[in-house]
């Protein structure tokens, strides 16, 4: 499939099915990818700047920063140790800060300032050679996985960093859900090419259930449609775009209720 980088610079790139069934790569992989990510308006990225479409973001991030601590809490001890990598400017950080022992990985340097000013308990590192081997409870990547070209080492180095039994908690788009096969090459969660994988629920099962992981369970995040479908109709360029993205991310949600295919998923994946 032939998707076009709707956010920032119009250039077409394509997804492919890779050796692995059910995990999809975007081609080619720019050489200067960081200048993908070089806008104001990358929303993970940057502090507050008033837009009609960051202050919806933030209205419903309010009530999935909640939802995302939750399952911290029923997973975790209350002086659990987390890394959340790919940290961005800090908002879930900011979030859980005072109710567990909290680090923070973001390689953006403007990112990691905003996040450093944000946050009074939290450290943020530029890289995970500080770590401790074996010192952590968890490790927490919402909406990062799918940018990690390095997968497996980076997979390595996490399984090294957690505790027996610690936690790898991944958020991640689903390309099998029906906001993605509704708006196709529009789907705004493809984001090419700063999404380099793209996997669907029978891939993350294959990638993640072997000698060294195991899925615990899968939750979905309901909101990811709403917003998700919103940020594509805008794409699509439909009058009345935040109308339409409601209800097709309800519908969305609604067949995802028998056949578990949300707009994300959260895989909750034990070490062993």
């Amino acid at each position: 499939m032939k998707i076009k980088d709707h956010f920032l610079t119009q250039e077409i790139f394509e997804i492919k099915e890779t050796e692995a069934k059910g995990v999809y790569k975007t081609f080619p992989i720019p050489t200067n990818l960081d200048k993908y990510y070089d806008s104001v308006d990358y929303i993970s990225h940057h502090q507050d700047s008033g837009s009609l479409k960051e202050k919806l973001y933030k209205f419903l991030q309010g009530f999935n920063l909640k939802y995302k601590k939750d399952i911290l809490k029923n997973e975790l001890p209350s002086n659990a140790k987390v890394l959340d990598y790919g940290c961005g400017a800090g908002e879930f950080l900011k979030f859980i800060e005072n109710d567990f022992k909290t680090l923070g990985l973001e390689p953006n340097n403007s990112a990691r300032n905003f996040a450093s000013e944000k946050l009074s308990k939290t450290k943020i590192l530029s890289d995970l050679n500080s770590i401790e081997n074996g010192s952590l409870d968890a490790i927490t990547l919402w909406h990062v996985f799918e940018h990690i070209d390095n997968q497996e080492d980076i997979l390595k180095i996490f399984h090294n960093k957690l505790k027996i039994n610690g936690l790898l908690i991944i958020a991640i788009p689903n390309p099998t859900s029906f906001d993605a096969q509704h708006y196709k090459e529009f789907w705004a969660a493809y984001d090419v090419p700063r999404h380099i994988y793209h996997f669907t629920k029978l891939g993350m099962e294959k990638l993640m259930n072997n000698e060294n992981w195991k899925i615990k369970k899968i939750k979905p995040l309901l909101l990811d449609s709403f917003y998700i479908s919103m940020l594509s109709e805008k794409y699509k360029k439909s009058s009345l775009f935040w109308i339409k993205g409601m209800i097709f991310g309800s519908i969305s949600n609604f067949k995802a209720l028998k056949t578990g295919e949300y707009s994300s998923l959260i895989y909750v994946i034990e070490k062993k």
